[in-house]
């Protein structure tokens, strides 16, 4: 799944605010997916990035995992930022800033649709990792796996409707 937009859809039995804490809180990004430390500066033109947890410093990843700019902030609906990965493969640091969009909608009968938008334009390496190319759920921090999204957003509700992550 390399395509130049992804978009990626799940339901969450959890309240939109809940979501969208998990989405922009580190105490909870750091519990799902990679496991990074998402920092927000929830205003249009702030900054965000994602800070390596100790297993990521371990592994030899000292600097930030993600960084970019917040485009639009309407908590707890909507979060459009810049995205950039920078611990990839060799060749990501040349690519483009992405557009990453995350619309957040509760639901009458289905708990919280939670839509992540991946306008990967220009970016071939980052669309691979973030569409699971190299999906390797047995693979520890700083080895060239990734789920992708897929995988984020899978771990991301079982934390959020079980309290236990998929693989702990």
């Amino acid at each position: 799944m390399t395509n130049t937009v992804q978009v990626h859809r799940v339901y969450i039995k959890a309240t939109p605010e809940r979501v969208w804490e998990a989405i922009t809180r580190p105490e909870w990004t750091r519990k799902y997916g990679y496991t990074g430390l998402a920092d927000f500066d929830l205003e249009v033109g702030g900054k965000h990035r994602t800070r390596p947890t100790q297993e990521f410093i371990d592994a030899g990843f000292t600097g930030d995992l993600v960084e970019g700019e917040v485009l639009e902030v309407d908590p707890p609906r909507k979060l459009v930022v810049t995205w950039k990965l920078l611990m990839g493969p060799e060749g990501m640091g040349a690519e483009p800033y992405t557009t990453l969009t995350y619309d957040i909608e509760a639901t009458k009968t289905a708990g919280t649709r939670l839509t992540v938008t991946h306008d990967l334009t220009g970016a071939p390496l980052t669309a691979e990792m973030v569409g699971g190319v190299h999906e390797d759920i047995d693979a520890g921090p700083g080895e060239n796996a990734g789920g992708g999204w897929a995988w984020v957003l899978s771990d991301l509700k079982s934390l959020l409707e079980t309290g236990e992550v998929l693989v702990p």
